[in-house]
């Protein structure tokens, strides 16, 4: 773990540059340009609000838009990782093969792409808390706390994913089918108090509907995290982190024959 952290250290300029890459390309040609990585939360929301809020009659409580709002950004961080980053290798699998590029680099910036645009978002859902009557509270605070343990999360995942994917490239398909099933195992849409007792172990032991949680409880409740899942998720971060380390390093000289 401290190897690879010194090497993230010294290629942290190639990082750089390669998550600008990514995030000018990505909305190369489109009217909007970056403002979507702010306009897709929005219109999301806008959807699950008048869905579940007049089609459905869902009562998620008198900030339900803002909850929502809150619970999609980071899941939109997840997703956007998760999806690129396990085709990361893969898709650029010239600069592999063609020099001696470091391959931990691409999980790297996918993970950091998306959560630039989360932090980004983070402006406009505060706008939005002020506009509907919630002040941004003093727990804001503790919000660097948990972008990193969801940082080192999504990396652990996705430098296991991205070597396997290499080798079995039904992974990123798979990997696709599970995020929607996932997204529905997180409180995004709906609050735990709905989840019926006899189910809500899928909550409690799921780290990424204990993020969404957080999340909300930080930005919208002005509430902090109890420390028991606050633990929990960490220690779950740190796991998940060292194994994918370890899965990386282990198929990594294995990359360039197979690509």
């Amino acid at each position: 773990m401290l190897t690879s952290c010194k090497q993230m250290w010294q290629f942290r300029t190639l990082v750089g540059a390669l998550v600008k890459r990514h995030i000018a390309t990505r909305y190369r040609g489109s009217f909007f340009g970056f403002l979507w990585s702010l306009l897709n939360p929005l219109c999301l929301m806008a959807v699950y609000t008048l869905v579940f809020s007049y089609y459905m009659r869902f009562d998620g409580g008198p900030h339900y838009a803002l909850m929502v709002f809150a619970g999609l950004l980071p899941w939109i961080w997840t997703s956007s990782a998760l999806m690129e980053g396990t085709a990361s290798l893969v898709n650029s699998g010239h600069l592999i093969t063609k020099s001696l590029f470091p391959p931990q680099v691409l999980p790297v910036v996918s993970v950091t792409a998306a959560m630039v645009h989360f932090l980004l978002a983070l402006p406009v859902l505060a706008i939005f808390a002020i506009c509907g009557g919630v002040p941004v509270s003093w727990t804001w605070l503790f919000l660097p706390i948990v972008v990193v343990m969801q940082a080192v999360f999504l990396l652990g995942i996705v430098l296991a994913l991205s070597a396997w994917n290499v080798f079995y490239r039904d992974v990123q398909h798979l990997v696709g089918n599970l995020l929607t099933l996932l997204f529905f195992l997180c409180p995004v849409v709906y609050p735990v108090s709905a989840v019926p007792e006899k189910l809500r172990f899928l909550i409690t032991y799921n780290p990424f509907a204990a993020l969404t949680q957080f999340y909300q409880e930080l930005l919208v409740e002005g509430v902090v995290p109890q420390a028991g899942p606050l633990l929990y998720v960490g220690c779950v971060c740190v796991v998940v982190a060292f194994f994918g380390v370890r899965v990386h390093r282990h198929y990594h000289e294995r990359f360039a024959e197979a690509l």
